[in-house]
């Protein structure tokens, strides 16, 4: 078998109401005709979702079959595993999503099929003047007071809601009520998993004039009543000066990098999902690779230490298993 070495892989696209364009002019993703490109999963291996090796030895194999072949050396630490265990992926929200809410690994794991839960971040990448995230419900609204918005068709009355600003960070454990406004383009890390109920959908029709599916009753056994208002994180200076922690949770760690200086990454034992959201840079190992804004790459765990040069300066986010 070939070794492992630092992984780029083809980018999947979904075609979604809500999407539009800017994956293409922000993040330089070549987008086919139409306007309605709302996400490019960089990294996934779920069922038949599969990233597939972009170039090198190992080009055209998924992310599932390196699990399977490659585990130990792969996810280190944290082998084995039964598949991939992150999924990252930018969204463009030309429109406003729906409101909905992911269950957490118990409940996710009693549907059928099974799947993990859906703990998630996001970070604003781009946000037009006004736009709105929903994330969690205001104070004393309880099931009950839920589902009397949802019969009025008034389910915005319960969110909370606020105005972001680019690099802002909103951490969504699962159970959270949530939604992007329009006019927001974001990276979201996440658990391998689909695990979505949609509560509400802004009364609106789909492509074939018919209003989109609904999964009131399970969104509403999903939701968590005790979690309030959720609010951007504080990010928390990290051990290195050019870094800062985002999110530190059982399921993932999140830290944004701002560099104009080389920086070496590896040798922990730790795969590493490493994604630029601002500048250029190279990492230099056997055969140079060079990223520029909207690309990502993972670093496997057994990859020794390897230099990234910001290109002059880079701005990128690190995410691994805690």
């Amino acid at each position: 078998m070939p070794d492992l070495y630092p992984l780029c892989f083809r980018p999947l696209l979904r075609r979604y109401l809500w999407g539009g364009r800017r994956l293409e002019r922000m993040l330089n993703k070549p987008l086919p005709a139409g306007d309605d490109y709302a996400e490019s999963w960089e990294l996934v291996d779920h069922g038949a979702d599969q990233s597939e090796v972009a170039d090198g030895p190992l080009r055209g194999q998924t992310l599932g079959r390196l699990v399977a072949e490659y585990g130990e050396q792969l996810l280190g630490r944290h082998h084995p595993q039964p598949r991939f265990p992150l999924l990252f992926k930018f969204l463009d929200a030309h429109r406003s999503l729906s409101v909905q809410v992911h269950p957490d690994d118990a409940a996710a794991a009693r549907l059928n099929p099974p799947d993990l839960g859906k703990t998630e971040a996001w970070v604003v990448l781009h946000a037009d003047p006004g736009s709105r995230i929903y994330a969690g419900l205001k104070p004393g609204f309880d099931r009950p007071a839920v589902q009397r918005e949802l019969l009025r068709g008034t389910t915005e009355q319960c969110l909370h809601w606020f105005e972001p600003r680019v690099g802002q960070c909103v951490f969504l454990p699962a159970g959270t009520v949530h939604a992007l406004g329009a006019g927001l383009v974001v990276a979201e890390i996440q658990q391998a998993s689909d695990a979505t109920f949609r509560l509400f959908d802004w009364n609106r029709v789909g492509a074939d004039g018919k209003p989109r599916p609904l999964h009131v009753e399970a969104a509403l056994d999903a939701i968590d009543y005790g979690r309030g208002p959720v609010l951007p994180q504080t990010p928390r200076p990290a051990a290195d000066p050019d870094a800062e922690t985002l999110v530190t949770c059982d399921k993932f760690e999140l830290t944004r990098w701002r560099l104009d200086r080389p920086r070496t990454w590896g040798g922990d034992r730790r795969f590493h999902i490493l994604s630029v959201v601002g500048g250029r840079a190279t990492l230099q190992w056997e055969s140079s690779t060079v990223l520029t804004t909207g690309q990502t790459i993972l670093l496997p765990a057994c990859q020794p230490p390897t230099c990234l040069a910001p290109d002059p300066r880079v701005e990128l986010l690190d995410m691994c298993l805690p």
